[in-house]
């Protein structure tokens, strides 16, 4: 079996930087501080370093709990800002059918490996109706280092019925170059897509084993696998 773990923001989706907002609106609401995400780097990392990047830059202390009252705020906000239009907003191409393809095979388990916290993931994915493909991932809120998602991922995967397999028996499909290296750094393959900030050769000169467009040619990805 292939278990096949996917980010979210660029890769399945397109917010229309709703995430962005939500988290400025957030911070704002309970510092009142306005715009501490501007500047701040989002692509491929995960939400609580971001949030800590951010707070830092602001000179707030994120101890005890405050991070997670801020989390709490952000997921109300997060839902209020998906509801907004916004310019290239929605499901990636491809990705529906290939969801619905991973659904129906049995050599393939997909999960999600995503900087985003558990809840934010779920709201993101429910307004696309698309998490219900999902049974189980690693999460933002699990670590601060991307690449520290991939065990835990592996670790829910078995515990939701997938068979314990070798890092070379799991894919990683994500939009930007911090997705590659975790794969890389893990043993595992991985897929880029060019449907987030970066371009194609940026993903190439990353070392992605498959660089693609976007995810609309399912057959050929999963040629591409071997799978």
């Amino acid at each position: 079996m292939t278990i096949v773990l996917l980010d979210i923001d660029g890769t399945l989706i397109r917010t229309g930087r709703a995430g962005s907002r939500a988290m400025n609106r957030a911070f704002e609401d309970l510092f009142g501080i306005a715009g501490a995400f501007d500047g701040v780097e989002m692509a491929g990392r995960t939400d609580k370093w971001i949030v800590d990047d951010a707070a830092s830059r602001a000179g707030i202390n994120l101890s005890g709990d405050t991070f997670h009252r801020f989390r709490d705020r952000y997921f109300v906000r997060l839902t209020e800002t998906l509801r907004e239009p916004a310019p290239g907003k929605g499901v990636l191409p491809g990705v529906r059918r290939l969801l619905e393809t991973f659904d129906t095979r049995d050599d393939v388990f997909a999960a999600l490996l995503t900087g985003n916290c558990e809840e934010g993931a779920r709201i993101k994915l429910q307004h696309f109706d698309i998490w219900k493909y999902f049974r189980c991932g690693a999460y933002g809120d699990d670590v601060t280092e991307r690449n520290h998602l991939f065990d835990i991922a592996l670790r829910r995967a078995e515990a939701c019925g997938a068979p314990r397999v070798e890092p070379s028996e799991v894919v990683v499909i994500g939009d930007t170059v911090l997705d590659v290296a975790c794969a890389k750094a893990a043993g595992a393959r991985s897929v880029a897509v060019a449907t987030g900030p970066c371009d194609i050769e940026t993903l190439r000169r990353s070392g992605a084993d498959v660089v693609v467009r976007d995810l609309s040619d399912t057959e050929g990805l999963f040629r591409m696998l071997g799978t």
